[in-house]
């Protein structure tokens, strides 16, 4: 038998055979568990959804309306004397604003006295007559004419007395219109008149304007479309009218503090718009809520009852624009669903078709999922194992040196 020199020893050629065979019988079956563990099922993560109480949120713009407004308008004509206030101030109601010249209308007031004077003087001489007409045209010493037209004489006299006392109560609300007092209580504008002016009780333009600004008005504008969409959803079962608190960010992106209720909602579509308006009351203590300004509103309208909240990264478009995902079927299999899915809230995906209570769905590796294919589903955001070599699976280099 032949003999091999390996290493400056001599080995026999059948021992050299065998340890070659042992050592590629070694490589071969590592081999086989690296394959066989690189194709088993994908790991996906998963969570299990429930439906739950899901806001409809909207976010309309709005606008800053006074809470009162009230124009100053002269109810008499005359100069003006004086006025009373500092533009831009807070008014009380009650409070003068503009005097207006009285004098002609204090000497109406006294003309009007007098005549009511010298009616109650008609009228007593009248009834004076009347008395005594009355026993002479019993006993006849006078006619019965002249008795009824005694008797008429006083009646018209007490009549003018009537019509006296109208003329002079009218005088004097006329010189208490000089007197140009607050309606309400607000913050009065610029004064569109000066001292020294002519004013009349049919004049186009108000002397000034008072905005009530504490508590103040949004007007908020919502589609009709919009509208329409929350009705119908209100009639089915599972969704029920929000609450009725409204908050507003301003123009510049900050968020008023405080919170509004809506006082009530048109029952008419503005024709030019297609929209509804909606008014909402805000305390506005500070004077940050100005007239005219622009917010937008947002408040919920609604609460879905039987809604999925489902991570965004879970939920796909396909060519038409459908919303689908994936869950983990029956066996541990990939299954896709097709859900609808219309707006988003905060970090998900609000869903109203399409899921059921307790389903798992993939929100991990999703990325070659193909349907009916097996997985092997964790809950999500669960770290991957990474197993170290078990000892003795070595490279085959060691295992040879071992050999």
């Amino acid at each position: 038998m032949h003999r091999i020199t390996a290493g400056g020893s001599r080995l026999p050629a059948f021992a050299l055979l065998s340890a070659t065979l042992i050592l590629a019988s070694c490589g071969s079956g590592n081999q086989t568990a690296q394959k066989k563990g690189a194709g088993g099922p994908p790991q996906v993560g998963f969570v299990v959804v429930q439906p739950g109480e899901v806001p409809v949120v909207a976010e309309l713009t709005g606008r800053v309306n006074p809470y009162q407004v009230a124009e100053i308008r002269p109810q008499v004509a005359g100069i003006i004397r004086k006025r009373f206030f500092a533009e831009g101030t807070i008014v009380r109601q009650g409070q003068t604003l503009y005097q207006i010249d009285p004098s002609l209308y204090a000497a109406s007031v006294a003309e009007a006295s007098a005549s009511l004077q010298n009616a109650r003087a008609n009228a007593e001489a009248a009834r004076i007559k009347a008395d005594r007409y009355k026993p002479l045209a019993e006993a006849e010493a006078v006619s019965k004419q002249d008795y009824t037209d005694a008797v008429a004489a006083s009646r018209q006299a007490n009549a003018q007395i009537a019509q006296s006392g109208a003329q002079l109560q009218t005088a004097k609300i006329n010189l208490n219109f000089t007197r140009v007092p607050a309606p309400i209580t607000g913050r009065i504008g610029r004064s569109l008149f000066t001292e020294g002016a002519l004013v009349t009780n049919n004049q186009a333009d108000p002397l000034a304007v008072i905005q009530r600004l504490d508590p103040i008005f949004v007007d908020i504008q919502q589609s009709s479309t919009e509208l329409l969409a929350l009705r119908r959803a209100l009639a089915q079962q599972g969704v029920v009218p929000g609450s009725a608190n409204v908050r507003v960010k301003l123009e510049d992106g900050s968020e008023y503090g405080l919170t509004g209720t809506v006082e009530f909602s048109e029952v008419v579509v503005d024709p030019n718009t297609g929209t509804v308006t909606l008014r909402a009351r805000f305390a506005n203590p500070d004077g940050l809520l100005l007239p005219g300004m622009f917010v937008r509103a947002i408040f919920t309208q609604a609460i879905d009852t039987r809604a999925y909240l489902v991570p965004q990264q879970a939920v796909s478009r396909d060519g038409r624009g459908d919303a689908q995902l994936w869950v983990v079927g029956a066996n541990n299999k990939a299954e896709r669903r097709n859900v609808t899915a219309d707006r988003t809230q905060g970090a998900f995906w609000v869903i109203t078709k399409g899921l059921n209570p307790g389903d798992k769905v993939i929100t991990q590796g999703i990325a070659n999922l193909k349907p009916d294919a097996d997985v092997r589903p964790v809950p999500a955001d669960t770290p991957q194992k990474i197993e170290a070599p078990r000892k003795g699976q070595g490279t085959g280099a060691s295992k040879s040196k071992g050999g």
